[in-house]
Order: structure tokens, then C-alpha cells, then sequence
């Protein structure tokens, strides 16, 4: 499969966008050529220069240098939040398909009132109930996507349920669990790996709203989001500034989803063509 998606085109400059996003985690914050803390009340809302390549902020504090300390925050806070629905969303949607219909009626009617959840009061809701840190909002985050890993999964198994091979195993006392892991799997795996890849492009956008608006971040901690609030309170004077976080979490977005779409092409079953 991974030599398949480097093969495919529509999927190269994805790749490459992501290799140096992964970089910029691995490495951003050995990379910093200043303390991105550090404020400087001698070099306010400075241009680019030899010393600051993208300038400085309205406290004096390297641009380049926050920007860099803050990918691995801005990327893995996205990726915790993905994990935490793909968990809570995919295992309960097999369940649903295999076990009794009280666990069915029960995850189903759970997963319609996360639905109906206001994304940004629950976020702000939690944050305030467990504190205000990146972990405890990306918790929210990854609750409020559980659905859409619930469909996947369930969607998955409702396909293979009644097959051939699924019965002949449980005629001969298969368990639900050897029936998942055996012929399920298989079945879901591609299509949680398009969903993870597009969700997880989705919930960067969420990490950036919310660190943008100082949910679940603790000033002066930097993120991509913090860093565009941080420029927006001074674009007069600096009218560039958000222009290189923005770029990345426009590019990395970008790049997840034509992933996604890459591996759907990759997974779809092939179409029958009739003369």
C-alpha cells in the first residue's frame, strides 16, 4: 500500500508537504535560533532580518523561533484528538453490529446526542471542568468526532455481518472477538485510514481555533493558532505576520485531505465497465 500511495502522483506533494511537517515536530524546537520565550523590549514588531528571518512579535520574541516550537503542540495535540476518536468510535461501531441490540439502541442513541453537541460551548465547557490545557481541550475535540469513526466502523462490519465466511465461523464457535479481528479488520481498515487522514486535517483546523481564541493553551506557550491571534492584534503594523503560520496550517490541511483522497482512490474497489 505505501509503495502504491508514493507512486501515486496526486499523492507525492502531499507527502512531501507532510515529510517536512514531520520535521518541523522531530526537529522544530532543536532548530530555534532563540529562546521562543525570550521577549526583547528593544526589537518591538522588527521586519525580517539576518537576525530574525520572519521578524518579531509585539513583545520582542522571534517569530521563527515560536514558530518552530510550536508544530510539534499545533500537530500532536491533532493527532491525540484523532486517536481519541478513532478509539471511542470505531471499537463501539463493530460492537454495535456483533453484540446484543440493547448495546446497539444504547451506542447509537449515544452517538446521536454527540451529534447534537455546540462544538465550541462543549470545548469550552470541558476546559473549564478539567482546566485549561491542550490535552484536556483536545480530549473534547476527539469526543466530538467519535461519530464519525462510529459510522465508519459500523458501516464496515454491517457490510461483512451476514457474509458467508462470518457465518460459517460462527457455526463453528468462533468468538466476536476472533470474527473481528479475522474478517472485520480487513474491511475497515481502509476506510479508517481515509477518515483518519482527513480528520485529521479537520482537527488542525479545530487546534487553531481553538489556540487561536486561547482555548486549551497557556500564553506564552506558542502554536500555529496562537501565533496568528498574536499577529492579527498587530497587522497594521506588521501586515505579513500571519502569513507563515497561516501558510502552514493551510498547506498541512491540504495536505491530509489530498491524502485522504488518495487512499480512497487507492482502496476503492474497482469499477465494472459495461460496453
Amino acid at each position: 500500500m505505501f509503495k502504491r500511495l508514493i507512486a501515486s502522483r496526486s499523492a507525492r506533494p502531499a507527502l512531501a508537504i507532510l515529510a517536512v511537517v514531520a520535521l518541523l515536530v522531530a526537529l522544530g524546537p532543536l532548530l530555534t535560533p532563540q529562546d521562543p520565550l525570550a521577549q526583547n523590549p528593544y526589537a518591538l514588531l522588527e521586519g525580517p532580518s539576518a537576525r530574525h528571518w520572519l521578524g518579531t512579535d509585539a513583545f520582542g520574541r522571534d517569530v521563527l523561533s515560536r514558530l518552530l516550537a510550536g508544530s510539534p503542540v499545533s500537530i500532536l495535540a491533532s493527532l491525540l484528538s484523532v486517536a481519541i476518536g478513532l478509539v471511542l468510535g470505531v471499537v463501539p461501531g463493530l460492537l454495535s453490529v456483533f453484540l446484543s441490540r440493547t448495546f446497539e439502541w444504547i451506542s447509537l442513541r449515544l452517538v446521536d446526542a454527540l451529534m447534537t453537541l455546540p462544538f465550541l460551548v462543549f470545548a469550552v465547557a470541558m476546559t473549564a471542568m478539567l482546566g485549561n490545557g491542550l490535552g484536556q481541550a483536545m480530549f473534547a475535540v476527539g469526543i466530538l468526532i467519535t461519530p464519525v469513526f462510529y459510522r465508519v466502523g459500523r458501516a464496515a462490519a454491517l457490510a461483512v455481518v451476514n457474509a458467508e465466511y462470518v457465518e460459517a465461523a460462527r457455526l463453528m464457535g468462533a468468538s466476536t472477538a476472533f470474527i473481528i479481528r479475522r474478517h472485520v479488520l480487513a474491511k475497515v481498515l481502509p476506510a479508517v485510514a481515509v477518515t483518519t487522514a482527513a480528520m485529521t486535517g479537520a482537527c488542525l483546523s479545530i487546534v487553531a481555533s481553538l489556540t487561536f481564541l486561547g482555548i486549551g493553551v497557556v500564553p506564552p506557550e506558542p502554536t500555529w493558532g496562537g501565533l496568528l491571534a498574536t499577529d492579527l492584534t498587530t497587522l497594521y503594523e506588521r501586515p505579513y505576520g500571519p502569513f507563515a503560520p497561516g501558510l502552514l496550517i493551510v498547506a498541512t490541511v491540504w495536505a491530509m485531505n489530498a491524502l485522504a483522497d488518495a487512499l480512497r482512490d487507492l482502496t476503492a474497489p474497482p469499477q465494472e465497465h459495461w460496453a
